[in-house]
């Protein structure tokens, strides 16, 4: 559940002043981020009423949110031709002329139901309101817009339900989108804003979903932090399925798809090939069987690797990295992958097959490595691929498997490990400067677990 306080409504007047697609250029600190909005109408629309219960009002040209009658609406909008992060998301409605308005203008939630029918909904057969409020519409007048703050449930492209209702039985009546230029709008503006220093942000974790709850408490700690989102593997439990990514992923860290930049698990790999993952993350996961790719932040080359194909020396993957790293102009190097080669968890030993990847990291002045697997927290000391303490030009390596999948222990501790937990969910923030990091372990709402520090770049 999504534990932070709605903003409240804001009325906007007799008239709205809509703009399909706008530029404009937002100073931040020493930063500069450009941002674009664009409106999108339902695709459908509609309410229900209980003593009507077997009466569809696909094409009415209001829908209701009422307690006597008890009246429903139902609002979907498909979002597409995007890109960039998803920085504010509005759902926009307009109270129908003619009315003196009332004291509540309902509840918004997100619906995990994006297939219903505006034509054959009723009382009878209405898909659950089953997310969380994203927001309260208090009193409302006639021929006026109102809008909430729903950047929580838009990630970026893709279907999105809202539900609306009302404990009042003074019910309040807005315009659907057989109105024309008064129809419903979901306004998302994309662009990414650097927090006030101006350096990046790189924040993310590995195993998350599943059908607990640990998921929705990391999603929520994103929902407040900007910046690139990285993850470490097995992304959806147990199987890498479709309906796996669809039920379990999509609802939770779904909503920061747009500017997650992913690598693959072992549990990912369950299906054949991954195919579910590759189709879900698109280009976002690299070249689609391959999963290895890179990309730069500021002054930092980052590379997402796969640790479920050859990483053997002279491998496809090994001789890319090599290759890819000696290519880059960037003073810092970040790398991520699933299966750690050094850990003190007792579910999953070190992967010494891995030490490829490491060494080819090394041997080209990297400074960090993250890795998941081990559903724990962990950091150690700057390192060499034989795991000796390297002060000079050893990386930093932590396990971040925190992401929600429950927990697992630790064992026998390894050299150079500085700090542990393997009770707290969060994910791990880097804030990547010029030519040094901080990193930051984030504790979801309720836990107080945390470790922080900084490095400075070879």
């Amino acid at each position: 559940m999504d534990t932070r306080i709605p903003r409240p409504s804001v009325a906007l007047g007799a008239v709205a002043v809509l703009v399909a697609a706008t530029a404009a250029v937002v100073l931040t600190g020493s930063g500069v981020a450009s941002a674009a909005s664009v409106t999108f109408t339902p695709v459908a629309d509609t309410y229900v009423q209980n003593d009507t219960a077997s009466t569809n009002y696909g094409t009415s040209t209001q829908v209701v949110v009422d307690n006597s009658p008890v009246r429903r609406t139902f609002l979907r909008f498909t979002v597409s031709g995007v890109s960039g992060t998803v920085t504010s998301a509005k759902l926009r409605l307009r109270t129908i002329s003619g009315n003196s308005g009332s004291d509540a203008g309902g509840t918004f939630r997100r619906m995990s139901n994006t297939t219903w029918s505006e034509t054959g909904t009723t009382w009878n057969n209405q898909p659950a309101i089953d997310g969380a409020t994203l927001g309260t519409i208090g009193a409302v007048s006639g021929n006026t817009w109102y809008e909430i703050d729903v950047t929580t449930a838009v990630g970026g492209n893709g279907t999105y339900s809202f539900g609306a209702t009302s404990a009042s039985g003074d019910g309040a009546y807005y315009d659907t989108r057989e109105s024309g230029a008064d129809a419903p709008q979901l306004v998302v503006t994309t662009g990414t804003t650097p927090p006030p220093s101006g350096d990046p942000v790189l924040v993310g974790v590995g195993d998350i979903a599943n059908s607990g709850s640990g998921d929705t408490a990391t999603a929520a700690l994103l929902d407040s932090i900007p910046g690139t989102v990285f993850t470490t593997g097995d992304n959806v439990y147990d199987n890498g399925t479709a309906a796996e990514f669809a039920s379990y992923y999509e609802p939770t860290w779904g909503r920061h798809k747009a500017r997650t930049r992913p690598s693959p698990g072992n549990h990912d790999y369950n299906t054949s090939g991954a195919t579910p993952y590759y189709n879900y993350f698109g280009t976002s996961a690299g070249p689609s069987g391959r999963g290895y790719y890179s990309y730069d932040l500021g002054n930092w080359h980052i590379v997402s690797l796969n640790s479920n194909i050859s990483m053997s020396a002279g491998s496809a993957q090994e001789q890319w990295l090599r290759t890819d790293l000696a290519a880059s102009s960037k003073p810092c190097t970040l790398a991520y992958w699933h299966h750690p080669l050094f850990t003190s968890s007792s579910n999953h030993a070190p992967s010494t097959s891995t030490r490829p990847l490491y060494q080819a990291l090394y041997d080209n002045n990297a400074d960090v490595v993250v890795w998941g697997h081990n559903h724990v927290y962990e950091r150690f000391a700057p390192m060499n691929p034989a795991g000796g303490a390297d002060a000079s030009r050893g990386m930093r390596s932590f396990v971040a498997g925190m992401g929600g999948a429950s927990h697992y222990s630790f064992g026998t501790i390894q050299p150079n490990s500085e700090a542990r937990n393997s009770s707290a969910y969060g994910v791990l923030k880097f804030t990547l400067h010029a030519s040094s990091y901080n990193w930051q372990f984030v504790p979801v709402a309720g836990q107080t677990y945390n470790d922080s520090g900084t490095g400075n770049c070879h």
